[in-house]
C-alpha cells in the first residue's frame, strides 16, 4: 500500500498557487485529494499550514470574517491548504478576506462536494478562483508496458482505478475497499446536503442507472420503477453527478431530422463502484454485461483524460429514430471525434448518414487491442476517415 502513484494533475494545482489566488480541488470522496494535498504540503517544505475543515480550532479562526483572527492564523505561512472546506461556515467570505488582506497566501481548498464548496467560494472569489477535478486513478496515470496492461485488464474492469482498491494487493481486499466506499463514503454528501437519512431509494436508482449503461434514460420509466415522481429522479440523478458518482451524455444532433437527442445516458465515474451495487464481480468469462463494462470504463478514461490535460470538449452520443448510433462523440477544435467501444469487435462501420451529415468527422472503433493508444493520450482517432 506504500506505492506512489504520481497525479498528472500534480504540476498544474502547484503552477496555479500563487498568491492572491484560491485553487480549488474538487472530486469525489475517497479519490485521493488528501494525498496530493500531503504531497504537495512537502514539495513545498515547511511554509504551508494544512488544516482540515472539521478541525473545531480550525473551523472557528477560518469562519470568524475578522481579518486579526484570520491573519493571526496563518502567521508567516506562505501557502494556507484546507482539506474539506466546506465544512467551514462562511468558507467563501472568508477566503476573500483572506485574499484581500493577506495577499502574500497562495490558499488550496479541498472538497468532494463540488456543489456546495463552488457555491461558497465562487461568487465572493469570481475572477481570484481556479478550480480542478481529482478523479480516481486514471488508465494514463497507472500505465506500464503493454503486456502488463494487458494482464491488469480484466481487474481494472471489474475492480476499478479508485487509488485504494487499485493498490490493494488482493481480490478479497479489493472487495472490502470496494464495499468500504459504497456504503460509507458513495453517498455521504447527497444525505448530510438534503438531510435524507434513508439511502435505499438512492441506491436503488443508482442499480437501474447501472444496468442501462449504454442505453437511453427515461426518467418517467425510472420513476414509475421507484414509485417517485419524474422531478424527483431528476433532482436526485443531478445530486449524483455533482458528487461525481455518474455523469451524462447528450445526443449529438446538427443536421438530421431523425436524429434522437430527447434522453440521456449515465455513466459511472468508476467500473468498481456500478458493479458494488450490482454485487457482481464475476470474471468477464462469466458475464452477460462485458459490453457495458467496457464502454462504461472507456467513457469514464476519455473523461479523465481529457480533464487531466486541460482538452476541452463537448462530449455527446449520437443516434437516428432508426437505431443507427456511435458511442461517443467529441466535439473540439471545430472537428467531430467519433469513438465506438467494442470490447472484442474492430470491423464496425462508421454509419452512412454520420459519414453525409459530418464530412471530415473521424471515427475509430476502441477494442481490447488498441485502448492504451485512445485512453492514454498517445493518439488521436485516424483510422476511418470520413470524406
Amino acid at each position: 500500500m506504500g506505492t506512489m502513484i504520481y497525479r498528472i494533475m500534480t504540476k498544474r494545482v502547484i503552477d496555479s498557487l500563487k498568491g492572491g489566488r484560491v485553487v480549488g480541488l474538487f472530486g469525489p470522496r475517497r479519490s485521493g485529494k488528501t494525498t496530493l494535498l500531503e504531497h504537495i504540503k512537502k514539495e513545498k517544505g515547511g511554509g504551508v499550514l494544512m488544516v482540515h475543515g472539521e478541525n473545531l480550532d480550525a473551523a472557528e479562526a477560518l469562519s470568524s470574517q475578522r481579518t486579526s483572527v484570520l491573519a493571526r492564523f496563518i502567521g508567516d505561512k506562505k501557502y494556507l491548504f484546507i482539506d474539506e472546506a466546506q465544512k467551514i461556515h462562511n468558507i467563501g467570505t472568508n477566503l476573500k478576506l483572506i485574499v484581500d488582506t493577506v495577499p502574500k497566501v497562495s490558499v488550496l481548498v479541498s472538497g468532494s462536494s463540488s456543489f456546495e464548496l463552488r457555491n461558497k467560494i465562487g461568487e465572493p472569489l469570481v475572477g481570484r478562483s481556479i478550480y480542478y477535478h481529482l478523479y480516481p486513478f486514471s488508465l494514463e496515470e497507472v500505465k506500464t508496458d503493454v503486456s502488463e496492461m494487458n494482464a491488469k485488464l480484466e481487474e481494472l474492469l471489474i475492480y476499478g482505478l479508485y487509488p485504494q482498491v487499485y493498490l490493494e494487493a488482493t481480490i478479497d481486499g479489493k472487495k472490502t475497499q470496494l464495499e468500504s466506499i459504497r456504503d460509507g463514503y458513495l453517498l455521504r454528501d447527497i444525505l448530510e446536503l438534503d438531510k435524507v437519512k434513508e439511502s435505499t431509494f438512492i441506491f436503488n436508482l443508482l442499480r437501474l442507472i447501472a444496468f442501462q449503461i449504454g442505453h437511453d434514460v427515461s426518467y418517467s420509466e425510472l420513476a414509475s420503477n421507484l414509485n417517485v415522481n419524474k422531478k424527483t429522479v431528476m433532482r436526485y440523478l443531478d445530486l449524483l453527478e455533482k458528487s461525481y458518482v455518474i455523469f451524462s451524455h447528450s445526443g449529438y444532433s446538427r443536421n438530421l431530422r431523425k436524429e434522437f437527442t430527447k434522453s440521456p445516458r449515465f455513466y459511472f465515474w468508476d467500473n468498481g463502484i456500478r458493479n458494488s451495487l450490482i454485487a457482481n464481480y464475476n470474471r468477464l468469462n462469466l458475464r452477460d454485461d462485458v459490453g457495458c463494462l467496457w464502454e462504461n470504463f472507456c467513457m469514464a478514461e476519455r473523461e479523465k483524460l481529457l480533464a487531466n490535460n486541460s482538452i476541452s470538449a463537448n462530449r455527446y452520443f449520437w443516434r437516428t429514430y432508426d437505431q443507427k448510433e456511435i458511442d461517443l462523440v467529441e466535439e473540439r477544435g471545430g472537428k467531430l471525434y467519433a469513438f465506438e467501444f467494442k470490447y472484442s469487435k474492430d470491423n464496425i462501420h462508421v454509419p452512412k448518414d454520420f459519414i453525409k451529415s459530418y464530412p471530415g468527422s473521424e471515427f475509430v472503433v476502441v477494442n481490447k487491442n488498441n485502448y492504451l493508444e485512445y485512453l492514454t493520450g498517445q493518439k488521436v482517432p485516424r483510422r476511418q476517415v470520413a470524406p
